[in-house]
């Protein structure tokens, strides 16, 4: 079979394998297209192909119902351990070969899929645009000269460039969504706790998810469910009860008129043409949400972040990105007091959380506000990043689950999408949601084409 043409996904993938398809020839047409893309920003590390190849000689049998993800090329961030592989979480003085995969790798493994390699990111997962990193920057897979969205940058350039099937990223703030809505590919977005994160080089440990990239909601969903599990082994891993995606969500929200906060023409006009295919949906104010975002970066969690790191940075002066230099540097004002006064604020956030929640099964919200070009970032690294976190950076504070999926393009070509978000433990209903939206997106396309 010619693999060139291929699509990545699973179920053309098991269709190859059914057929006969070698999983070494597969693995080593993954490293092909990673080299055809002629962007050294994507990858930090790849396998070797004899590496690779040796790698899927030890897959069982073709199996998919018992391995899920058998013979899928999977991309990992690299503040995910994958053992045996370097790591470095964007920062070369970092860098060290773990003995151990973090949880969720031993569980894609298990699920029959192959580590393809390590991908870039915002160093110590720190930004939502994707180049601070002291490594090339991954190109935006739809528009070069536009920012890749972080910091799982490299995770989400991977699956849309079709060089990786699936992809780990992180997300704290929207890591996990952000890139994907800007290189037009889905970012699920697990509740708090569903994934285990040992093995993750924490940036705010409380709030850190691991993340699923894909091209479809199906496949984001599979990728999910393989990782997905309590691990007592991890203190934040907390158990949560669902069933696989079934009936639709009936109850949506969409942010009322004043808490629709779009900085450019053509992201309007692509969040209304994705409105109208959520029938039923009704505007709500959601400031009460939005306003929880202030605390991440103003607020003491942003101290978090030198829980994560700040001994390590310390130890190693000026090895850190500029900008993760200065936001560490703003963290250390907060004191014990103020992060007690931060919690007892989140808590009022969550009841209104909850309130709301009452009221809607799902609020559906722009997956980001403007799409940055790189020209504009470079002269202002802090504004348009703190921009892109508009509908993200809340959710993990208010233990919510999310789901970015790809809606009609902007008048201007470029990708724009959606993000569903509900109460934890709605994944699988924000993906049987997810998968309608789809569908209703892709019709619509066509009619506009036709």
């Amino acid at each position: 079979m010619d693999l060139a043409g291929l699509p990545f996904t699973r179920a053309a993938l098991h269709a190859a394998y059914a057929a006969g398809t070698p999983a070494a020839a597969v693995a080593a047409e993954a490293l092909r297209r990673a080299a055809a893309a002629d962007d050294p920003g994507i990858f930090l590390d790849l396998m070797p192909v004899a590496a690779l190849a040796a790698e899927a000689a030890t897959l069982p049998p073709f199996d998919p119902a018992r391995y899920p993800l058998w013979g899928l090329p999977v991309a990992v961030k690299d503040n995910i351990a994958v053992a045996g592989r370097p790591m470095t979480a964007a920062c070369p003085a970092f860098a060290h070969v773990p003995a151990e995969d973090a949880a969720a790798v031993a569980r894609l493994r298990t699920a029959g899929a192959l580590i393809l390699g390590k991908t870039n990111l915002d160093q110590f997962a720190t930004g939502l645009v994707g180049v601070r990193t002291p490594y090339p920057v991954p190109r935006n897979a739809v528009a070069p000269d536009r920012v890749p969205g972080g910091s799982s940058s490299g995770s989400a350039v991977a699956v849309a460039r079709g060089i990786a099937a699936l992809a780990l990223g992180t997300d704290t703030a929207g890591s996990g969504r952000v890139p994907a809505a800007l290189n037009g590919i889905v970012g699920l977005k697990p509740s708090v706790g569903a994934v285990s994160t040992r093995g993750v080089v924490p940036a705010c440990r409380s709030l850190d998810v691991v993340s699923v990239f894909a091209t479809s909601v199906e496949d984001a969903w599979a990728g999910f469910r393989a990782i997905a599990g309590e691990d007592r082994a991890d203190p934040f891993s907390r158990p949560i009860a669902w069933a696989e995606p079934g009936a639709l969500l009936t109850r949506i929200a969409l942010p009322a008129p004043a808490d629709l906060h779009l900085d450019e023409a053509p992201a309007r006009a692509a969040w209304d043409a994705a409105a109208v295919l959520l029938p039923g949906a009704t505007a709500a104010p959601i400031a009460a949400l939005l306003d929880a975002a202030r605390l991440l970066y103003d607020g003491p969690w942003v101290a978090e972040r030198a829980a994560a790191f700040g001994d390590f940075a310390a130890a190693h002066p000026g090895a850190l990105h500029p900008v993760t230099e200065s936001i560490l540097a703003g963290a250390v004002r907060f004191t014990a007091v103020d992060a007690f006064r931060g919690l007892y604020a989140l808590q009022d956030h969550r009841r209104a959380a909850e309130d709301f929640f009452a009221h809607f099964d799902v609020l559906a919200v722009p997956s980001v506000p403007c799409f940055p070009t790189l020209a504009a970032l470079a002269a202002d690294p802090f504004g348009p990043n703190a921009r892109l976190g508009t509908y993200t950076n809340f959710v993990n504070l208010l233990d919510l689950a999310a789901l970015a999926l790809p809606g009609r393009a902007r008048p201007d070509g470029l990708p724009a999408g959606i993000t569903l978000i509900g109460p934890r433990g709605s994944d699988a209903a924000l993906a049987a949601l997810g998968m309608d939206f789809a569908a209703r997106a892709a019709a619509s396309g066509k009619a506009a084409a036709a």
